[in-house]
């Protein structure tokens, strides 16, 4: 029997060193991917689904999937999303753009503090075809951390009468 401290370490935390990193990177000719692009797609080469390489890109993808989320639709996690879908029942009324601005600002506290929410914007379209609604939401918003600044993503609900 051993004296004296031990260590037990396990495999599955050990990841990969940066000389794996940069000897990946120096095969494929970029970086490991960051996440899997929505919707999701099969890759042309590297992989089974298309993924992303660069941060920016991921984080833009992952808010559109937290904007467009409605809390229990995200399996595991009933709070997960912003939850506006069933707000737009309640267009007409002037307080929605106030309670949308909240869930926004509660999802985003919660699931991506990292980013900083600046304007939002909505714009009605009116009467896409027979009886459905279409509305688009222009949010802007800083991300400190990678240094970027006034980025903007607009998202499309619809609502059939």
């Amino acid at each position: 029997m051993p004296t004296g401290a031990r260590k037990v370490y396990s495999f599955k935390s050990a990841g990969m060193t940066n000389i794996d990193i940069k000897s990946q990177s120096a095969i494929t000719g970029h970086n490991p991917p960051i996440g899997i692009k929505t919707p999701i797609q099969f890759a042309s080469s590297e992989g089974l689904f298309a993924m992303h390489y660069d941060a920016l890109n991921n984080i833009k993808d992952n808010l559109k999937n937290l904007l467009l989320t409605n809390h229990g639709e995200r399996l595991g996690l009933y709070d997960f999303g912003a939850n506006i879908r069933p707000l737009i029942f309640d267009l007409g009324k002037a307080d929605f753009d106030s309670i949308a601005i909240s869930r926004i600002n509660k999802a985003l506290s919660k699931y991506m503090p990292f980013i900083e929410p600046l304007t939002f914007e909505t714009f009605n379209n009116g009467l896409v075809e027979q009886d459905l609604a279409e509305v688009k939401i222009r949010i802007t918003y800083n991300i400190p951390r990678l240094n970027v600044v006034e980025q903007g993503i607009e998202i499309i609900l619809q609502a059939g009468g």
